[in-house]
């Protein structure tokens, strides 16, 4: 905790530009923070990279005839108000993450954006330790997971409507 003060001393918030660990890889300053396990729809998670890789046009043409979003995790600049997660001073997404989905993982997974992730900076390691389990898009996503997602009571069939989405 010492050292987070000392950080935050050197380097007010203000100044410190925080990255979304969901982005999409068209927002500004986007590299690519991982691989989605598995096949398109039936991804297994995300195994995180161990070095920086920017989302080239080159790499997210490589995706097809997936989306890039199907086969790679992305951070970017948070957009804050442009993100219907942000109130002005938090991202609820990462709130109803740690709140909703279960852990995944007893250890802090590899992570590139750790020092500047909003979710690490607002929910710190309980959002790390349910990271690897976060895709963009998904198409069989557990209730649990929509309702972090979407922030609310799925009513009936409302998984299906977003599913076939």
């Amino acid at each position: 905790m010492l050292q987070q003060q000392i950080v935050r001393e050197i380097a007010p918030m203000e100044d410190k530009p925080l990255l979304c660990p969901n982005a999409q890889p068209d927002m500004e300053g986007s590299r690519i923070i991982g691989v989605i396990g598995g096949t398109v729809g039936t991804a297994k998670g995300v195994a995180f990279l161990n070095e920086h890789l920017a989302a080239s046009d080159e790499l997210l043409c490589g995706a097809a005839p997936a989306r890039p979003t199907e086969v790679f995790r992305f951070a970017a600049h948070c957009e804050e108000w442009a993100c219907r997660h942000y109130d002005g001073t938090k991202c609820h997404l990462a709130t109803r993450l740690v709140q909703i989905m279960p852990i995944v993982t007893n250890i802090l997974p590899t992570c590139l954006v750790r020092s500047q992730c909003r979710w690490f900076e607002q929910e710190g390691k309980p959002a790390c330790i349910r990271c690897p389990q976060v895709m963009t898009e998904g198409y069989q996503p557990s209730e649990d997971f929509l309702r972090a997602a979407l922030g609310e009571i799925l009513p009936s069939g409302a998984r299906e409507n977003i599913a076939r989405a």
